[in-house]
């Protein structure tokens, strides 16, 4: 059983999510010190954890698997919001998944949800991008992607790299894509910041890079595209029936390569042939 927990503030922790852990035969956690105090604060003692973090998820997820399938309560929790968002949990997930483990999820807290909604950007669709890689042709692979991205973004960064990669941003989407910035979510300072790329960059000049941020880009501006002209669907056709196209065909691959109307390329294709005149006669 996956258990949201908070991403701030301890009175988000829902009572079915209580009752979850104060059931559970172990409880599998990001980092115990946080989850002690976490049960400390829902009252509930006795409860056996586990480590379970990026780097012995590989080592220990088939272990706690093995226990679920054998009948045991298994919990999973991170130290903030719901485990398998760019936290530990996927790859236990899918083990168990796999295994035909019965699954169950307590919902919660998220602050890809929170930031959204707060950001003043448009909600209706999104992508999240988790945490942007740190360097080399993958991170500007990325970047450019988010450039793109008719939808909103949503991302994460931890403080001391927030400056670099707002600046990344700005380069890549340019210095007036809209941005909101939010951090200490659910916490007593609570912040989040709108604007564009170019004014973030210089608010976090001064700013105290304080918690994790979650980072919104609105999305990439809509490109009306240029009219398409006679001549171009003439020169279209021309050159899928030179390549060997039957009428029926060129019409059909031009229509699709310049999104105009089939009718317009079909009368442009019967213009074109009456202008060519009957087909001369070998001598």
């Amino acid at each position: 059983m996956l258990v949201a927990t908070p991403i701030g503030n301890l009175g988000d922790l829902s009572p079915r999510a209580v009752a979850a852990l104060a059931s559970a035969d172990v409880i599998a956690c990001e980092d115990t010190r946080v989850t002690r105090k976490l049960l400390s604060h829902a009252g509930i003692a006795g409860r056996r954890l586990v480590a379970l973090h990026a780097h012995n998820e590989a080592a220990v997820a088939p272990g706690l698997v093995a226990q679920a399938a054998g009948g045991a309560v298994v919990a999973v929790v991170t130290d903030a919001g719901m485990p398998g968002i760019s936290d530990p949990g996927a790859r236990l997930v899918v083990l168990a998944a796999a295994a035909g483990v019965a699954l169950d999820l307590v919902p919660g807290p998220s602050a890809v949800l929170t930031a959204l909604v707060l950001s003043g950007q448009p909600t209706d669709r999104f992508a999240f991008d988790g945490f942007l890689p740190r360097k080399g042709g993958e991170r500007a692979a990325r970047l450019a992607a988010i450039a793109a991205e008719p939808r909103t973004v949503v991302l994460f960064e931890s403080p001391h790299r927030v400056r670099v990669t707002v600046g990344n941003l700005a380069s890549a989407c340019g210095a007036e894509r809209p941005v909101a910035l939010a951090r200490e979510l659910t916490k007593l300072h609570q912040e989040v910041w709108r604007g564009c790329l170019g004014d973030a960059m210089v608010w976090l000049e001064t700013a105290v890079p304080r918690g994790e941020f979650v980072i919104v880009v609105g999305p990439a501006a809509e490109v009306e595209a240029a009219p398409v002209d006679d001549a171009s669907v003439r020169d279209a056709l021309v050159s899928r029936l030179a390549a060997g196209d039957d009428r029926k065909a060129a019409v059909a691959a031009v229509t699709a390569a310049l999104g105009v109307p089939r009718r317009r390329v079909y009368d442009a294709a019967v213009a074109l042939r009456k202008s060519d005149g009957p087909p001369e006669v070998a001598r």
